[in-house]
């Protein structure tokens, strides 16, 4: 007769605070893990069960205590936060207290005019379908996760701090909005007493957009940051050195996020030159363009993304070497000028 051994209890590495480096989040109390790993893509329905529980246990074990969901990641929607449910339960539930689990809404979520935007009926509708699918009490941050133009901003911070008061989440943060957009809502939460704790802002060597004021805000009214896409989908690691793969995300017509008319030449000589630097730091490309996105004073944390585990061992090494010499920065500069 075939036996099935049961899932072996889960552990946590006894040494998994020793090395991660940890950063106050703006002026609040709270510290968070230099990196963060993100559930956007690899945790949905589609996915392996097994290689999501093997990347999260490992995050963890690497003293990665920040996982960042969203009402939409998937496929298909809701699908990576019911994965990340399942996981929880099984593995994490006994470490709660050590978690920063986040999650998000703002984009199209389900049909009608209640699914999308930043509507009080919205966000908060949306927070109880996220706290339903991954069996918790409460998010430690939520966010909202795109400005809405449609919604007053009093609204939509409105509903966040409910969401806060009504025992839903402990922090609210905002995503993708633009610096005078982020510094009026810090005013309206701070005026309810329900200070912002962190913007969530894409950035990379390639996209640098909140270099153009969202900064200089963000250290004016004391939020934190936690920059997404450190790689640029992929680009700025070693997989595009010598043209697109054809198992790429840039070989996905269907990927709208990434494709081959963003690889060109002229980046893809970039690529390069950016790769021969690294290496004269002892790094990857990959793992020089996460530590360069910490260099800036803004950001409190970076998220990474994983598709097997061996890849946050990677992304982890990067903060190793976090220091750049005006020489190093100056001919990045160069490079991508």
């Amino acid at each position: 007769m075939i036996t099935h051994e049961p899932n072996p209890i889960y552990v946590a590495h006894p040494d998994r605070y020793k090395t991660m480096k940890y950063q106050r989040c703006g002026k609040s109390g709270l510290r968070l893990s230099r990196l963060s790993l993100g559930l956007w893509q690899n945790f949905g329905a589609v996915d392996s069960q097994a290689n999501a529980r093997n990347m999260l246990r490992r995050a963890f074990d690497l003293g990665i205590t920040h996982f960042d969901l969203a009402n939409n990641y998937g496929p298909n929607f809701g699908s990576a936060e019911s994965t990340f449910g399942n996981i929880f339960k099984q593995d994490f539930a006994h470490y709660r207290d050590e978690l920063i689990i986040s999650s998000k809404a703002g984009y199209d979520m389900w049909p009608g005019p209640y699914g999308i935007g930043g509507s009080r009926k919205y966000l908060v509708s949306s927070c109880d379908q996220s706290l339903k699918r991954t069996g918790l009490e409460y998010f430690d941050i939520f966010y909202h996760h795109c400005m809405d133009p449609e919604t007053p901003l009093e609204e939509t911070m409105q509903a966040l701090d409910y969401i806060v008061r009504s025992g839903r989440a402990l922090y609210v943060g905002i995503s993708n909005y633009q610096p005078e957009q982020t510094k009026e809502a810090a005013r309206i939460l701070r005026e309810l007493g329900t200070p912002l704790l962190i913007h969530q802002p894409r950035y990379n060597l390639f996209d640098r957009w909140i270099e153009n004021g969202l900064t200089d805000v963000l250290k004016q009214e004391g939020v934190g940051s936690i920059v997404f896409s450190p790689l640029a989908q992929g680009v700025l690691t070693n997989k595009y050195l010598n043209g697109i793969p054809a198992d790429s995300r840039a070989a996905r017509p269907e990927l709208i996020y990434l494709n081959n008319k963003d690889i060109t030449p002229e980046k893809l000589q970039k690529v390069q030159a950016l790769n021969a630097l690294a290496e004269t730091r002892g790094q990857s490309l990959a793992q020089m363009a996460i530590a360069w996105t910490l260099n800036n004073d803004a950001v409190t944390t970076c998220l990474i993304g994983a598709s097997r585990p061996a890849q946050i061992d990677d992304s982890v090494a990067a903060l190793n070497n976090l220091a750049f010499s005006a020489d190093e920065l100056a001919k990045i500069e160069a490079i991508l000028k």
